[in-house]
């Protein structure tokens, strides 16, 4: 159990920040055309567009859940007055309410890829894979929440908080110990998130690279009708 430990949480995270990095790098430079998310709208658009505002929406904000609770330090917290126990509430219900928003739509996205037939007989193996690791992750994401009642002393989170400051600060040995006693859930949620960046150079996920800032204050298109 030691060395499992020592591996998924103090060394794999370092080998799939690589991977992410010089794998997506890789892919751009060497297969641009492929750089893409490969839309399915065409084929089925039944509820397409509600699943998929419903699911980015969510995930979005999962996201950036995520990095304010594991990386933003401890002090900044205690500067504005949020206590541990108060951090972890907070994440509870903003994680449970836009868990529920992202599920709804991930359920109808997954439901599309594996029951329309032309969605389905366009769908790579990567791609059907990828869109159902993520829905396995979310799922255990929204039962960590109810496991987080058995403990509402913000303890688990603070060690989950150590665990990612020691790794971000490469003292891996340290961070280990901060999380090698956590539920065997928490566990596994870390362990296919950070899996899932291993992934990503393979996958569509690298269109996230490619976030349009720009498109928000792009002109609206001209599409005339044809006479």
């Amino acid at each position: 159990m030691d060395f499992l430990n020592t591996f998924f949480f103090g060394i794999y995270p370092y080998i799939a920040t690589g991977i992410f990095f010089l794998g997506s790098l890789i892919r751009y430079d060497r297969e641009q055309y492929t750089w893409k998310t490969g839309s399915s709208q065409m084929l089925s658009n039944k509820n397409f567009r509600v699943a998929n505002i419903l699911f980015h929406v969510g995930i979005i904000a999962i996201l950036l859940g995520h990095f304010a609770g594991l990386v933003v330090p401890f002090e900044i917290w205690h500067a504005l007055g949020i206590s541990l126990p108060a951090k972890q509430i907070i994440a509870m219900g903003v994680g449970g309410f836009f868990g529920a928003l992202c599920f709804i739509g991930l359920t109808m996205l997954v439901k599309r890829r594996l029951s329309d037939p032309r969605v389905k007989a366009t769908s790579s193996t990567m791609d059907t894979g990828i869109l159902l690791l993520i829905y396995l992750q979310l799922i255990l994401g929204m039962i960590t929440i109810v496991i987080s009642f058995e403990h509402m002393d913000g303890s688990v989170m603070a060690n989950l908080m150590s665990w990612s400051r020691y790794l971000l600060t490469f003292r891996p040995v340290e961070a280990v110990a901060y999380i090698a006693d956590v539920h065997w859930i928490y566990k596994m949620h870390v362990t296919l998130g950070i899996t899932l960046f291993v992934l990503f150079p393979f996958s569509r996920l690298v269109h996230i690279w490619s976030v349009p800032v720009q498109y928000v204050q792009r002109s609206y298109q001209v599409v005339r009708k044809k006479a």
